[in-house]
């Protein structure tokens, strides 16, 4: 099957630009403490549950994965971009990072307990974004968690250029009640939602939501 535009050129951009993005990015979510408390209280209640399998899509170099494995979770990280899948397992060897995209996840039916796409959902064309959805509630088993993370917004915005590289990057920013529509859509019950405003360096304000596959 033909692979997506929109997917080839987020993974060729990531790739162009993964050693620069790391560490430009490198402990940012240290300095949010609201975005840290969403990862928290979601491996709290993956624990709460008898813990088990989480996948991390669109896990980067991997900051977020290796917060949640030190949260206690059971938790690998899945990329596009085998350039992040490289620098994520030279700077966390004690976790699992793959190649892999979140539109067709090489899992199967309910073998996870928890999923998080922090910030990853927002490479997805938006006419593709309920089959993404559908696809992270067919991993999931009974009663597990999503998270998700993205800015918010209505008008995408556009990179052809990001530290010096060419790229063909596109962030389209979402609106949490559209995704909250979606995710009912796709069978899942949203548990929390969490906005904030804008961090000085931000330009969107950022949301969190916490969504349940109904058992």
């Amino acid at each position: 099957m033909t692979e997506p535009a929109f997917l080839h050129a987020t993974r060729v951009s990531y790739d162009a630009i993964a050693a620069d993005y790391a560490e430009r990015y490198a402990g940012v979510h240290d300095a949010q403490p609201l975005a840290l408390a969403m990862l928290d209280a979601f491996a709290a209640l993956v624990r709460t549950t008898g813990g088990g399998p989480v996948v991390e899509v669109g896990s980067g170099p991997g900051e977020v994965t290796a917060r949640l494995h030190a949260q206690g979770l059971d938790v690998r990280g899945v990329d596009l971009s085998p350039a992040m899948v490289a620098l994520a397992r030279r700077d966390h060897p004690q976790l699992r990072f793959e190649e892999g995209s979140m539109t067709a996840l090489d899992l199967g039916d309910g073998a996870l307990r928890g999923l998080v796409s922090w910030y990853s959902l927002i490479h997805i064309a938006p006419e593709a974004v309920p089959a993404a959805l559908t696809e992270f509630h067919r991993v999931l088993a009974p009663g597990g968690l999503l998270l998700l993370g993205f800015q918010v917004g209505d008008e995408p915005l556009s990179f052809t250029e990001a530290f010096g590289h060419a790229v063909d990057l596109d962030f389209h920013r979402l609106r949490p009640e559209k995704i909250e529509v979606l995710l009912r859509e796709a069978g899942f019950t949203v548990q929390a939602r969490m906005e904030r405003a804008a961090d000085p360096d931000e330009s969107t304000p950022q949301a969190y939501l916490l969504a349940r596959k109904a058992r």
